[in-house]
């Protein structure tokens, strides 16, 4: 006999939420479709074959075609990481191609401290691969105030970076390649 929702018992509720929402999935099915995938299984909820982008083809992993295994030049990369790794670093994100540096006193009297970013923008040894950025900060009384970005020391920064990549591809010494 059918009683008023608010006379049911809790297990009661529970069981149909559970028969409405797997009547909902049932409901969602191909009628007498069975989906074969020749490369491996595909979405269970979809029933497509389509499985979208792995992991491994976003670093470069296991790509013929690629050669390397980071989605940017091995050559800048390694360079800049040469080149920055004078200061401490504090963020290195490989697949993003960034690399962060701490902020750094020039020396101990100096009232002003930089912060360097270097951004590998492609797989190709090209001059415009790479782009470094130099915050400065000056101190004003007890604490340190932006001061801007120094465009000059950025693309000094930029140079040695482009020459020490130069240099590693030079001497054949690649430690970064698969």
């Amino acid at each position: 006999m059918f009683q008023p929702l608010f006379l049911w018992e809790y297990s009661d509720l529970r069981s149909l939420v559970l028969i409405m929402f797997l009547l909902g999935l049932c409901s969602c099915a191909p009628e007498n479709q069975v989906t074969k995938n020749k490369d491996g299984p595909g979405s269970f909820i979809t029933g497509k074959s389509e499985q979208g982008i792995s992991l491994s083809k976003i670093a470069g992993i296991g790509d013929k075609n690629s050669g390397i295994g980071l989605p940017i030049n091995a050559l800048l990369w390694r360079a800049s990481l040469d080149i920055l790794s004078t200061i401490p670093l504090d963020d290195v994100d490989t697949f993003g191609g960034t690399i962060v540096t701490e902020w750094y006193q020039l020396s101990k009297t100096s009232d002003e401290r930089i912060k360097m970013t270097a951004f590998v923008l492609d797989r190709e040894l090209r001059a415009d691969g790479i782009r470094a950025v130099v915050y400065v900060q000056k101190r004003v009384d007890n604490s340190w105030q932006d001061s801007g970005i120094d465009n000059e020391m950025g693309k000094q920064i930029e140079e040695l970076i482009l020459t020490r990549a130069r240099e590693i591809r030079a001497s054949g010494y690649v430690e970064t390649t698969n």
